[in-house]
């Protein structure tokens, strides 16, 4: 699962409420992993459409779901980052935590937009991050998408409340 990217709930319900995730499978083949409890906030029934649309991308055999299994460093990891964290950390979201923990001991890609709760994890155990925004721009670069595309994307994204980090992706594409 090495340069696996392990997506919390954020960054990939972002592409999802957009109705952009054939994106990523083009992007990314083979390296798109959902953490089980990314998968289980997701299987909310108020936002069942989300979990169809991750469902299609499992069956169709362009992303996998992972467990964490008790005993294994990676639930060591979940725990301490969920339940007990060092003196001085934060408690983050099962969603980043599982993408922290499974990122970290398979040496993935932590891909989320919460910089503010994971950035000090990320650059503690040293992980590599991805946000919504590098998503759109490596799209971009590799003729996905253009930048119109990109706006428009972007756009509905912010219209469903996603935090990108600027008001539009030719701005995002300026820093």
């Amino acid at each position: 699962m090495t340069d696996s990217l392990f997506f919390d709930t954020d960054c990939i319900s972002a592409f999802l409420w957009v109705r952009n995730e054939s994106l990523l499978p083009q992007l990314y083949p083979g390296r798109i992993v959902i953490p089980r409890p990314v998968y289980d906030e997701l299987s909310n029934p108020r936002i069942a459409h989300l979990k169809v649309r991750i469902d299609a991308l499992v069956s169709a055999g362009q992303a996998e779901i992972v467990d964490i299994i008790v005993g294994t460093e990676e639930y060591n990891m979940f725990y301490k980052l969920t339940v007990e964290p060092d003196k001085g950390q934060k408690l983050i979201g099962k969603g980043e935590a599982a993408s922290i923990a499974l990122a970290k001991e398979n040496g993935g890609i932590v891909a989320s937009n919460n910089l503010r709760d994971i950035g000090d994890y990320v650059e503690e155990f040293q992980l590599k991050h991805i946000t919504t925004g590098e998503i759109l721009v490596d799209a971009y670069n590799k003729g996905l998408i253009t930048e119109v595309d990109g706006n428009t994307i972007w756009a509905s994204m912010l219209a469903k409340r996603r935090k990108l980090g600027a008001a539009s992706f030719s701005d995002f594409l300026k820093c």
